[in-house]
């Protein structure tokens, strides 16, 4: 029967770990090498875990408010006031067919003015019909329900924010007046359904729910004219690409009536959050390669304080017969172990620190400035094992430099000193 054998540099680096663990010599360098790597660690699973968290937060709040592509008239891009289209079956039809598309909802914009007794703001009231998504407001709710829409009956229910609720003081089941100004002014009764709050201040001071009829009856729009259709892309990822397929779909049609369409995805609808966004990515990016040198550099000080200190042994084991090749591989596997010793405890400590932070929010955020009222959090296991594998191979890489120094040691000079 073959006999396995030894992997004497294994067993070697084993041994020196292990002895320097059990017996807590561990030099001072070597001690500060390994804390170096934990905290580059922690630094670096705290960063991805709050930029991807910031990211999807805000991300996910521009779409609940406007979804991932949305149709209009070609002359109603920069205004609320808007021009109508008609979501006939014909045009229903065509984009169902576009492989990609999760959910299509058709919707009305109209600015206007909410008033009570004491106070009055400007709004934009957006009018949804029974077939809205009510899955983002009804996790952002805070008071009351959504509106109850049937096909028989105009709802005069509203959805209103938090800050307009505060700043005109109405709760649930209170009234108010809204007022469009027109060829005159014209003014609706609400009703407050329900008070919702996103911390995304630019949309909550300003967006009102209300049923799309109340929008068409402002106009004396058609019942199938609307502002226009927003729909949502079973996946983010290929956003564009589907964006695209819609273009083209639709490319040299108009809508019944003749007016030309305009299709544009939330990317292009808010460049400026979308750019500042990806260049978080940047951000993060700076960090992970500052952190990894940082505890790269450390762990090479102590990679030679260990091999200075065992200057003897290599002078041993060379007069054994040991290659430089086979003698600097203890000294990698050692550096392996101590460099896996601080990034299990950096991801330990990084990993606890963003649990922490998901329940408790301690850190808070100013809303009106970060849109979010917490530092976000989000782990995902995939990103944390290629976080680790590539911190690893990158340290290793980096090791493999001052493990060299083995082969200017030699036998006869280490051997003679004890």
């Amino acid at each position: 029967m073959a006999r396995r054998r030894l992997n004497l540099e294994y067993f070697i680096a084993r041994r020196i770990y292990a002895s320097r663990e059990g017996g807590r010599r561990m030099s001072p360098a070597v001690r500060i090498a390994v804390a170096g790597v934990a905290l580059g660690m922690t630094v670096m699973t705290l960063s991805v875990a709050i930029i991807t968290g910031f990211k999807q937060e805000v991300r996910n709040k521009v779409i609940g408010f406007g979804s991932h592509i949305r149709i209009s008239n070609l002359d109603s891009n920069v205004s609320y006031e808007t021009s109508p289209v008609v979501a006939d079956d014909s045009l229903l039809s065509i984009l169902s067919s576009v492989p990609g598309i999760k959910h299509i909802e058709t919707y009305a914009t109209k600015p206007g003015l909410l008033k009570t007794a004491s106070d009055n703001q400007g709004i934009v009231l957006k009018g949804i019909d029974e077939n809205f998504d009510w899955t983002f407001f009804r996790s952002n709710l805070k008071e009351g329900d959504t509106i109850a829409l049937s096909q028989g009956v105009i709802s005069s229910q509203a959805l209103i924010s938090r800050y307009l609720s505060k700043l005109l003081n109405l709760k649930s089941g209170d009234s108010f007046l809204a007022y469009f100004v027109m060829d005159n002014v014209r003014a609706r009764k609400f009703t407050v359904a329900g008070i919702y709050e996103t911390g995304f201040e630019d949309y909550d001071k300003f967006y009102v729910l209300a049923d799309i009829r109340q929008i068409r009856r402002l106009n004396n729009w058609d019942d199938d004219e609307v502002s226009g259709l927003e729909i949502m892309v079973d996946d983010y990822e290929r956003l564009d690409d589907i964006a695209d397929d819609i273009v083209y779909a639709l490319s040299g049609r108009a809508d019944s009536k003749g007016n030309t369409l305009s299709i544009r995805s939330i990317h292009e609808l808010n460049p400026m959050i979308f750019g500042w966004l990806d260049v978080l990515d940047t951000n993060v990016g700076i960090i992970l390669v500052l952190m990894t040198a940082v505890a790269g550099f450390t762990m090479i000080s102590g990679l030679l304080v260990i091999i200075l200190e065992r200057i003897q042994m290599i002078g041993i084991l060379k007069a054994m017969g040991e290659t430089n090749e086979r003698i600097r591989k203890i000294f990698l596997y050692l550096a392996f172990f101590l460099i896996g010793k601080g990034m299990l405890w950096g991801n330990v400590i990084g990993i606890i620190l963003c649990i922490v932070q998901a329940r408790f929010h301690v850190l808070k955020l100013d809303a009106a400035t970060y849109y979010l009222d917490a530092v976000p959090i989000s782990l995902n296991l995939q990103w944390i094992l290629l976080l680790n594998v590539g911190s690893m191979t990158v340290s290793m890489l980096m090791m493999l430099a001052p493990s060299r120094i083995v082969a200017t040691v030699e036998p006869a000079k280490t051997i003679r000193f004890e």
